[in-house]
């Protein structure tokens, strides 16, 4: 057996004996050697094989299938520019804490430096730690390294986040047939791991005497749930889409100043809530803000935090049941508001489908929400599901990738919607590539087509002063026709033209499929504009 066969088999056996149920490859030369190694585990069934062709769809798919099931998943290319393809979704992974492990083919450390093809320097390239496999050579005392360093990758990852494996390979990079090696290559017995790692955490519980009856709890992108204990203190909750809180909460903080019997004396931020400007503004003008964050690295981008700590601890405490009432209050006055000038709006608008989607939704979907407007959309008009699972990528909040990682949650937590915009859309149109071996996804993706950045018409690029140059450079019209692009791909399309027609597009999911919506960006900045004004007025 060569060095390279012998050591990606001892790789893969251990990734399968530490969990790690589905890799991701994206087939090259250098790493052909793991390939067929994976090939040979997946036909055994004792992992799942994704193969897409490009490595950027490969690593947003890892992305997802680890969001979906909550555990360690690896994706595996080629040396060179294969590698640098991976990056936006391991900074997405490493924002967000996913485990993702990229296993990377590299060239042997001789060809460094010698002009040798598809050769680069790969330590670091994701501006992380690598853990560098060493070369295989025919000899003993290798079997015991190369499963002990899979072991720490997986444990990393499991911990931490993503991890960067590199693994350089010499030829030949194909099994021949023979078996002889100088040294057993077989793991511990009843197929456990090389080494067990027990799970690492630090925990900081913080008593919340500090923290006064009227206090508002602001929950961001985080499997953190404070729920019960912000029922027993009596404190509001405003969550951003991956969350559940008042149904209104975000809007009431971006119409305008709070009036005074709505704002908090303290406010304690759950994870990264990076969505609202208005939830930002309302922070950084709180004189106590605690943070709940289990890394070192806590989520603080105004610089305002004045206690952090991984939990609370909730103990003799007043509760001011006028606080929670008058938040109520509002959040349901806005709702009136939102209701009453959506409906005096032509179908659709972006606010509509949000809004219309989430509430014909079946009972257990799994929702993605594609970042840019879809996600703030929802997070300002639609009612919160807790009995829908719903999914961003907001670690880096990047729109690149959204079609691969909700195919990964829907290949592990099964039927799966999609809210996306047209740019979005794409950015990962390779998503939709599926090789008719490959195990194939039930997505619904949704797409809201107003032909271009409908997100810069509500920021300050949008004003009426900067129109000559808004629509080229901001506004990127494109004209791609979604039907056509679809048929090529052999994925079957729908318009729907009205909210009844939205409603049966979403029945029944079973493979990939995308429903079209098209709408304009003309009245866009004006619509938001006046819902703003009409809430500001709607709780004072």
């Amino acid at each position: 057996m060569n060095p390279s066969t012998a050591q990606a088999r001892v790789l893969v056996d251990e990734l399968i004996r530490n969990d790690v149920k589905h890799v991701v490859l994206s087939p090259g030369s250098r790493n052909a050697p793991l390939s067929f190694a994976l090939h040979e585990a997946a036909a055994a069934g004792r992992l799942t094989l994704h193969v897409r062709i490009d490595e950027r769809t490969a690593g947003f798919l890892a992305l997802g299938l680890a969001k979906g099931s909550n555990q360690v998943t690896a994706v595996t290319c080629t040396s060179g520019t294969a590698v640098a393809n991976l990056h936006p979704a391991m900074l997405e992974a490493g924002h967000a804490g996913v485990p993702v492990i990229a296993l990377t083919a590299d060239r042997p450390v001789e060809l460094y430096r010698t002009g040798a093809s598809q050769t680069v320097d790969q330590q670091r390239i994701f501006g992380t730690d690598t853990l560098q496999f060493p070369i295989a050579e025919r000899r003993e005392n290798q079997n015991g390294l190369w499963r002990s360093l899979v072991c720490r990758a997986v444990a990393t990852a499991r911990d931490q986040g993503p991890v960067h494996v590199n693994i350089p390979f010499r030829e030949p990079l194909v099994p021949d047939q023979d078996d002889d090696w100088p040294e057993s290559l077989d793991g511990r017995p009843f197929d456990m791991p090389w080494t067990r790692t027990a799970r690492r955490t630090t925990t900081s519980l913080h008593p919340a005497d500090h923290l006064g009856p009227r206090t508002l709890v602001v929950v961001g992108d985080t499997d953190h749930d404070l729920t019960d204990l912000a029922e027993r203190a009596g404190w509001p909750v405003i969550a951003e889409p991956t969350g559940h809180g008042l149904r209104h909460g975000t809007l009431l903080l971006n119409a305008g100043e709070l009036p005074e019997h709505l704002n908090p004396q303290a406010v304690v931020v759950v994870g990264r809530a990076t969505l609202s400007r208005g939830v930002l503004k309302l922070i950084a003008r709180t004189p106590v803000v605690h943070v709940l964050s289990d890394e070192l690295d806590w989520p603080d981008p105004q610089f305002a935090a004045t206690h952090t700590s991984t939990d609370l601890v909730l103990g003799e405490h007043e509760v001011d049941h006028d606080w929670l009432t008058a938040w109520q209050h509002a959040d349901k006055a806005v709702a009136d508001v939102v209701h009453d000038l959506l409906a005096k709006e032509p179908w659709p608008t972006g606010l509509h489908v949000a809004r219309d989607l989430l509430a014909a939704l079946p009972a257990g979907a799994n929702l993605f929400l594609g970042s840019s407007n879809p996600v703030r959309d929802v997070d300002l008009v639609a009612a919160p599901r807790r009995d829908v699972h719903t999914y961003a990528n907001r670690g880096v909040a990047g729109i690149d990738g959204s079609v691969s990682t909700a195919a990964g949650i829907a290949l592990t937590q099964g039927p799966t919607y999609a809210l996306i915009g047209d740019l979005t859309f794409l950015h990962d149109a390779n998503g939709l590539l599926i090789g008719p071996h490959e195990p194939r996804p039930d997505l619904t993706i949704v797409v809201l087509n107003d032909d271009g950045g409908g997100i810069f018409a509500l920021l300050e690029q949008g004003a009426k002063e900067h129109e000559k140059t808004f629509e080229r450079v901001f506004g990127t019209p494109h004209g791609v026709d979604l039907e056509a692009l679809c048929k090529a791909h052999q994925v079957p399309h729908t318009r729907a033209r009205t909210p009844d027609e939205l409603g049966r597009a979403l029945d029944r999911p079973s493979g990939i499929r995308v429903v079209e919506i098209r709408t304009e960006r003309k009245e866009l900045r004006d619509l938001h504009a006046r819902l703003k004004a009409a809430v500001s007025t709607a709780f004072q």
